[in-house]
């Protein structure tokens, strides 16, 4: 999964894929419960919270400060958005994983 050069793993798949799903309530802590629920994985939040910045430098992502909160001692979220380049990137991962699970002999992408 390239892009103008830039590897996009695994880990940076599934938090991009979370920003896309969460819409306007995508920030650290939602991306992380996100992905441990449909994952099943456990999740390090300081892992997310790397990968999101790693995303928003390749230009995959973009953020806004939210307002402070009571509920976080007066503390303000980061919020993430999908930029185009990141949904492109996305469309071509899926593209390629499609186009690779083709050519496995007897593969059906039907669920069992």
């Amino acid at each position: 999964m390239t892009t103008k050069g830039n590897y996009l793993g695994e880990f940076e798949e599934l938090v991009l894929l979370s920003v896309a799903s969460r819409a306007d309530e995508a920030y650290g802590v939602s991306i992380r419960q996100y992905i441990i629920d449909e994952t099943g994985r456990s999740v390090n939040i300081s892992a997310v919270h790397e990968v999101l910045k790693r995303l928003e430098r390749k230009g995959y992502l973009k953020s806004k400060m939210g307002g402070a909160t009571q509920e976080r001692g007066g503390r303000r979220k980061r919020y993430f958005v999908l930029t185009a380049s990141g949904r492109r990137t996305l469309e071509e991962a899926m593209k390629l994983k499609i186009q690779l699970y083709k050519r496995v002999p007897n593969f059906s992408l039907k669920p069992i």
